[in-house]
């Protein structure tokens, strides 16, 4: 694991194709801020709109946008959406992988596996019995959990819209990581009560990753775009310079 300072950094000449892919419980338009600086620093930028039903319909999706990419792609995800591109990021058009306060699993891990044991005194996500196969998080608990930094209407309208995320998709468990082959690069929020910052430091090292730390929540991409645009411009960076 190695601890970098951020700072912004213009695209490479071959390494400029940028895939988001989102959570669970939100959609693809909290990276509106890191989408919007991204395309004013030259990058080509696409969002995956996960259905979260299951781990192989979001592979499925992330690949097909992969697919449309011209060249080398920095696939970046968010919470769950570090599962997906551990799964997806094996395919020969990633370059290299960002996780964004994220789930980093080992091979046959899933996020039901990784929250099963959380450590004594760890904030435990408000996420509500499930119903029909479908999780969702407690409303008025929203807030302080997962957008904690976030103005309270914001909060309150990513709750009320929330997308239901499915069991199946919580226990897809993944193959061979695609960060054993592939670089990889982890923002830790600092102050997250979705993922305790302790275990995204653990999955971080464990990966290898090239980790950085800043304040925020669990929407931290969504509170400072800028600081995830930092981490991603590393990146591209990185693999403009290896050659990648």
């Amino acid at each position: 694991m190695r601890a970098v300072a951020l700072s912004i950094l213009g695209p490479g000449p071959d390494v400029d194709d940028v895939v988001l892919v989102h959570g669970g419980f939100v959609d693809g338009s909290g990276w509106q801020g890191v989408h919007e600086r991204l395309v004013e620093a030259g990058y080509k930028v696409s969002i995956v709109q996960n259905p979260t039903q299951s781990l192989p319909g979001d592979v499925a999706a992330t690949l097909q946008v992969v697919a449309e990419q011209d060249g080398p792609t920095v696939l970046v995800g968010h919470s769950y959406g570090g599962v997906v591109i551990t799964e997806a990021g094996r395919d020969p058009k990633v370059s290299a992988l960002v996780y964004v306060a994220a789930f980093a699993p080992d091979e046959g891990e899933s996020v039901n596996t990784l929250i099963a044991d959380p450590p004594p005194g760890a904030p435990v996500p408000p996420i509500l019995p499930p119903k029909d196969g479908q999780l969702l998080l407690d409303r008025e608990r929203f807030h302080a959990s997962f957008a904690g930094d976030l103005p309270q209407a914001q909060a309150r309208f990513m709750a009320d819209s929330q997308v239901p995320w499915g069991v199946e998709a919580l226990n897809g468990a993944v193959g061979v990581p695609a960060w054993r082959t592939k670089s990889s690069w982890y923002l830790v929020a600092a102050d997250d009560r979705m993922i305790p910052p302790p275990a995204q430091r653990a999955m971080a090292e464990r990966a290898g990753a090239t980790v950085a730390e800043a304040p925020g929540s669990h929407s931290i991409y969504v509170s400072q775009p800028a600081v995830v645009v930092d981490m991603i411009s590393q990146a591209t960076a990185a693999q403009v310079a290896s050659g990648k």
